[in-house]
């Protein structure tokens, strides 16, 4: 057993656990919070999977029927106390993609860059492809049997995440994309690549590339919907396929906001910090260089008085500017719009847009 796997087991022990994914759990979440589950189970240690909102449709939710997993839905647990052991999958503690719930959290397991700090009892941050990476390499590390409905949640997590291993992909991905790919249930993962998106989901989609405005090479698209994860991020990396488009921000509807999915294809353009800074002050999102997310509470702009998709467009402008502004990357199209534009990107000039229409 390696020290690392023994200080996760020594902080939850004595206490009842549970595993907390992210709000609106997407396919590295779920495989994640899995793994971790089916890892306990070596030691005689039982969790409970949790999250808060829904389980997007059709890819996600056939994961679910497919390979058995069990989650609950935070709202239906009343028992909570602060003796109660949580780790987090996938995100940390504080992010605005995470319910804040009754327990304690005491561990934590992500991919992603830290944005607010936490006091974990046991913390393993690392950076690669997916989440679901650092929790295989918790059985692989230690030689622990890993069974086929284990292996197929966590190559198709891998999988969803790095987009195929094309996307933000680690040296440890690949290794552990080789060790799962050996074990998974291959005909399973056939069938979840297939069923991405259901035929109710044609509509928004069509509504979403109809949307497309590119402004420099920043394209944006607007579902004028409630869109599931998979999707947003579907027209978000279908954008980038664009050759007028280096960076993307797809956003829809969700709940009582909206949710973005954010892509760059440029290595200095890290979609991370880009979404933190353009959201700063009405939302929070963060993310890795290539990929990242965010969320826009309504509550938080109920008494602004300006036109919310052009605010978030001005946005998202400014922060690209003012990242290639301090890499002096100054000879793109983007830059030239906006420094003939007053004050940067307050008033978009029409002429400066190209939509993409019906």
């Amino acid at each position: 057993m390696t020290q690392r796997l023994e200080s996760l087991l020594s902080v939850l022990k004595g206490h009842r656990i549970f595993i907390q994914t992210h709000n609106f759990p997407d396919p590295d979440a779920i495989a994640s919070a899995y793994g971790v589950q089916r890892l306990l189970e070596h030691f005689d240690m039982k969790a409970m999977i949790i999250y808060s909102g829904t389980v997007a449709k059709t890819s996600t939710a056939n994961m679910l029927d497919m390979i058995g997993i069990e989650m609950t839905d935070i709202e239906q647990i009343s028992d909570l106390s602060a003796k109660d052991a949580i780790i987090t999958v996938d995100s940390q503690t504080n992010n605005s993609n995470i319910a804040k719930i009754d327990g304690t959290v005491v561990a934590c397991i992500d991919h992603h860059p830290t944005v607010v700090h936490y006091d974990y009892k046991f913390r393993d941050v690392r950076i690669c492809g997916s989440c679901s990476t650092l929790v295989a390499g918790y059985f692989f590390e230690s030689s622990l049997p890993m069974d086929e409905s284990t292996a197929t949640a966590l190559m198709y997590g891998l999988r969803m995440d790095t987009e195929d291993l094309k996307r933000g992909m680690t040296e440890q991905d690949v290794e552990v994309f080789a060790k799962l790919f050996s074990i998974a249930d291959h005909e399973k993962l056939k069938t979840l690549a297939r069923q991405q998106m259901d035929f109710a989901d044609l509509k928004a989609y069509t509504m979403a590339l109809s949307n497309i405005k590119v402004f420099g090479d920043i394209g944006f698209s607007f579902i004028d919907s409630e869109a599931s994860d998979g999707l947003i991020a579907s027209v978000c990396d279908f954008m980038l396929t664009l050759v007028e488009v280096q960076f993307a921000i797809a956003y829809s509807y969700r709940g009582n906001g909206l949710k973005f999915s954010v892509r760059s294809s440029i290595e200095y353009l890290d979609a991370g910090t880009i979404t933190t800074n353009a959201l700063e002050g009405i939302g929070t999102g963060g993310g890795h260089s290539t990929m990242a997310g965010g969320y826009l509470p309504f509550e938080s702009i109920e008494d602004a008085e300006f036109d919310l998709e052009e605010e978030i467009q001005n946005r998202f402008i400014n922060a690209v500017y003012f990242c290639r502004e301090l890499q002096n990357v100054l000879t793109d199209p983007l830059i030239k719009f906006i420094e003939n534009t007053p004050e940067h990107a307050e008033d978009i000039p029409p002429e400066s847009v190209q939509a993409v229409n019906n």
